[in-house]
């Protein structure tokens, strides 16, 4: 039979002997809204009933508020500044141009309530809407063949993105936040394991496992809270078990991992107890590399079926993502022109040999291209590699070492900062490469690779990518793969603009650029 523990921490008073669990009958099971409290937990407050339990986000209710801020702070200087060039439809065009935004925030949910850890920070949303809105606008534009000036009109959304950044700053700033959620995990000892490593491994989620209640009696090594186990067999308290726990947490969601021993109807009437006790739960799906856009849930004869879209390979959003690289290519080299011309001055200057290097890499469908870099290492770097070979730190395919003696004193500098990679723009504006897309392989790495690395290959590699925010070269080779191939399956325009947007603060940050 399940039963419920609490640790020394959670005892106010010395432990009496625990009460048999109660039955779950119909007419023992707990009514109401709030949490009912099991016979089994002598020691923890009560938890007032009726007491409401996040079970959605809801739409905040500052959103009009915000919605209209921001259609004034884009659409006014767009106005001001398309009225100053001559643009004879400077009202008609800074109206579309506003609402695109607020379409762009809608669809992207910045208008919903925040939760704690959850979503990008303000500023780096905002510039990743913004690099969405200018996409949209320019594809509108091409469609439509307007004869706005694009130079004007670059000029006059980039004049509305202070005040819309105020304005998002403010409601942020007066928005209550919500605490994390309080999760507790039930599940066999494996699931469960798994569960709390990969949440406790990343953040920018609203969860936190405060505890846990594993099937059986296999020890836990996460380190977590055990307050209680359910029973390898179907119990009839195993519900009381859960909500017992929950209590002496506080916990206000139940993650649920299905396995082996939680059968089908062992599930369902550990959801009824649940439900009736006013606990919320979620169930952890094994489909974890597959994001929840390309999942579409349906019934048929009683089955409850998740239909999976295929990943993005043609169609519109590929052609955006075409267009957005280019452009996006194109103004880098014109902005950054100085810059490119002072870094290849410095290079030159600190060793001997050219300011560029190219290498050989491997593209999509396996394709090799020409990449091109500022040169980080001695000239002869290639012919010194065989011999560092026993020093390498990575455990893939890939040669990495934190201190490599035959990077440069530049070079070093170059790559705790990326700017080594800028002339990839070239690649980019080529076509070999995208803006956003996985680390691009040499042909020695890529002729070790397997079936499932292989499939890193389906896109053009990237500039930058999850594996460039996520740590670099401090990440495993599984855990670099296993980030590309997320992001092979499950990319958008929209994760694009975001990953570009998170790419700024981990270039700022420097952390595994070596």
């Amino acid at each position: 039979m399940g039963h419920v523990e609490l640790t020394d921490s959670d005892r106010s008073e010395p432990a009496v002997p625990w009460t048999a669990p109660r039955p779950r009958t119909a007419a023992h099971r707990p009514r109401g809204k709030g949490l009912s409290r099991p016979d089994d937990i002598r020691r923890t407050p009560p938890v007032p009933r009726g007491r409401p339990v996040p079970a959605r986000r809801r739409t905040g209710r500052r959103a009009p508020a915000l919605v209209g801020a921001e259609l004034l702070g884009l659409g006014l200087p767009a106005w001001l500044v398309l009225r100053s060039g001559g643009e004879p439809r400077a009202v008609a065009v800074a109206a579309v141009a506003a609402l695109a935004w607020c379409c762009v925030r809608a669809v992207r949910g910045r208008y919903g309530d925040d939760r704690a850890g959850s979503g990008p920070p303000g500023a780096l949303s905002t510039g990743g809407d913004w690099l969405l809105l200018v996409g949209v606008l320019a594809v509108l534009r091409t469609t439509t063949g307007d004869p706005v000036d694009p130079v004007t009109a670059l000029v006059a959304l980039l004049s509305g993105l202070p005040p819309v950044a105020a304005a998002g700053w403010l409601c942020r700033a007066g928005r209550r936040r919500r605490p994390a959620r309080r999760v507790l995990v039930v599940g066999e000892a494996a699931g469960v394991e798994r569960a709390v490593r990969l949440l406790g491994a990343r953040s920018g989620h609203p969860y936190a496992v405060v505890a846990a209640v594993p099937v059986g009696t296999a020890p836990l090594e996460c380190g977590v809270r055990v307050p209680g186990r359910l029973a390898q067999a179907p119990a009839g308290d195993d519900a009381s078990t859960v909500l017992g726990a929950a209590f002496a947490h506080d916990a206000d969601l139940a993650l649920v991992v299905p396995g082996p021993q939680l059968s089908e109807e062992r599930l369902c009437r550990l959801f009824w107890g649940l439900h009736d006790g006013g606990l919320p739960l979620s169930v952890l799906s094994e489909l974890s590399g597959i994001a929840p856009g390309r999942i579409r849930p349906s019934a048929a004869a009683g089955l409850t079926l998740l239909h999976i879209a295929p990943p993005l390979r043609h169609g519109p959003q590929m052609l955006l993502k075409s267009v957005l690289d280019r452009i996006g290519a194109a103004l880098g080299l014109l902005v950054l022109a100085p810059v490119l011309l002072l870094i290849g001055a410095a290079v030159r200057l600190g060793s001997e040999g050219p300011a560029l290097h190219r290498q050989v890499r491997q593209g999509r469908h396996n394709r090799p291209f020409t990449l091109w870099k500022f040169r980080t290492m001695v000239v002869d770097a290639e012919r010194h590699k065989h011999r560092l070979l026993g020093a390498n730190e990575h455990d893939g395919p890939m040669f990495k070492m934190r201190r490599d003696p035959r990077v440069t004193r530049v070079g070093r500098l170059l790559r705790r900062t990326s700017l080594d990679e800028l002339p990839q723009l070239v690649n980019v504006l080529r076509g070999d490469m995208s803006l956003v897309g996985p680390r691009p392989p040499l042909p020695d790495e890529v002729s070790r690779y397997d079936e499932r690395e292989l499939r890193r290959l389906a896109v053009r590699p990237g500039l930058t990518g999850l594996w460039q925010v996520s740590g670099r070269s401090d990440l495993s080779w599984q855990e670099t793969v296993s980030l590309d191939l997320w992001y092979v399956d499950n990319w958008s325009v929209a994760t694009d603009l975001g990953l570009m947007a998170r790419t700024l603060r981990a270039v700022a940050d420097g952390r595994g650029a070596y």
